[in-house]
């Protein structure tokens, strides 16, 4: 019984939550001034030599309404492109990133590190993984 309730549970909480995960909040401490950096919480699988399109976006509390700079730093092996982008406080919150593995990158996962620096107020990260597979 406490093994199907656990199941349950965590089902819940995974459609509740769905695939995506955030940083903490920056740019304000309240929950309706500040934002957070949403990325996918599953690992996207690239083959070796492969490109592949990830979404990162900003979700924004009501009263946010600043320019945010995202510095996007990947570990060795990967590349990301690209590596900055401006998101302004009039556009649309997403971005589209291009992760490429190289064709002779190690099988393995590696980490892609987001950070938002809004301009005014505190900055904020987080990080995903991607892993890479044989082709």
């Amino acid at each position: 019984m406490k093994t199907a309730i656990a199941i349950v549970t965590t089902l819940a909480l995974a459609a509740t939550f769905g695939c995506q995960s955030a940083s903490p909040r920056g740019g304000g401490m309240a929950q309706n001034e500040g934002f957070q950096i949403v990325v996918p919480s599953s690992a996207p699988e690239l083959k070796q030599g492969e490109v592949q399109t990830v979404a990162v976006s900003l979700q924004r509390g009501e009263l946010f309404k600043r320019d945010v700079k995202l510095e996007i730093r990947p570990s060795k092996g990967i590349s990301v492109d690209p590596t900055s982008a401006l998101i302004k406080a009039s556009a649309k919150p997403d971005v589209q990133l291009r992760i490429t593995a190289a064709k002779n990158a190690a099988i393995g996962e590696y980490r892609v590190y987001v950070k938002g620096t809004p301009e005014t107020g505190e900055a904020t990260q987080v990080e995903f993984t991607v892993k890479v597979v044989a082709p």
